[in-house]
């Protein structure tokens, strides 16, 4: 037996709506080494400008699905696992016509990024240099950043930037590349260590006595 066609109170059926087309876009940032913290961006194939890897999602198809599918067809990038950020609807932020993004996010180590990247179309910039964006994707990079942010200023880089172990001044200079500024050492030190493990690993940083390293204390 079929089901019967679904009308609402006022007797319109789904298909009679206008609705939006559906896009995701991806925010994928990192630290280099000794570098601001930047974002991925991809050549459009097309118009030849440089925006957030994303698509519009296909009949059928997942996010998630989309989401990687734009990564790996755009960036050439694989093997990473964004979340779900933010859904970006107001109707007119896309040129194109009524596009509902639904964004997401991704932080990596940067190792884990840039030594795959075809320089043709794909590269990373500092999130302050990536303006000029279509389709609203500088609003997408400035929630993420200040996503980033929050989270970076209560725990040591809880999204695994440096790498394990590491320096009191090495953890320090990724904090600053996420806040955007210079973080005052002390303060900075006596705020992070409640969450650190001390290893017995010494690290020399230069002239005097080798640094202790550390790891974060959330995991094993």
């Amino acid at each position: 037996m079929s089901t019967p066609e679904y009308r609402d109170p006022a007797g319109k059926r789904l298909v009679d709506y206008p609705r939006p087309s559906v896009a995701v876009d991806t925010a994928v940032l990192t630290v280099p080494v000794r570098e601001p913290l930047s974002v991925l961006q991809v050549r459009d194939a097309v118009d030849g400008d440089w925006r957030l890897p994303g698509t519009f999602v296909h009949e059928g198809e997942r996010l998630a699905s989309a989401v990687l599918r734009s990564l790996a067809d755009k960036a050439g990038v694989t093997g990473l696992a964004p979340s779900q950020l933010h859904v970006f609807d107001d109707p007119s932020r896309d040129s194109r016509g009524w596009v509902l993004s639904v964004a997401h996010l991704d932080v990596v180590p940067a190792s884990s990024l840039s030594a795959g990247l075809d320089d043709s179309r794909a590269r990373l910039v500092p999130v302050d240099d990536a303006t000029g964006m279509v389709h609203g994707h500088e609003e997408i990079v400035a929630f993420a950043v200040a996503s980033l942010r929050a989270v970076y200023g209560a725990a040591p880089d809880p999204r695994g930037l440096a790498a394990e172990p590491f320096t009191m001044t090495e953890l320090r200079r990724v904090h600053q590349a996420v806040a955007g500024r210079a973080l005052q050492p002390d303060s900075f030190r006596r705020a992070m260590l409640p969450g650190l493990v001390a290893t017995e690993e010494k690290r020399a940083e230069g002239p005097g006595k080798p640094a202790a390293t550390y790891r974060r204390a959330d995991r094993p």
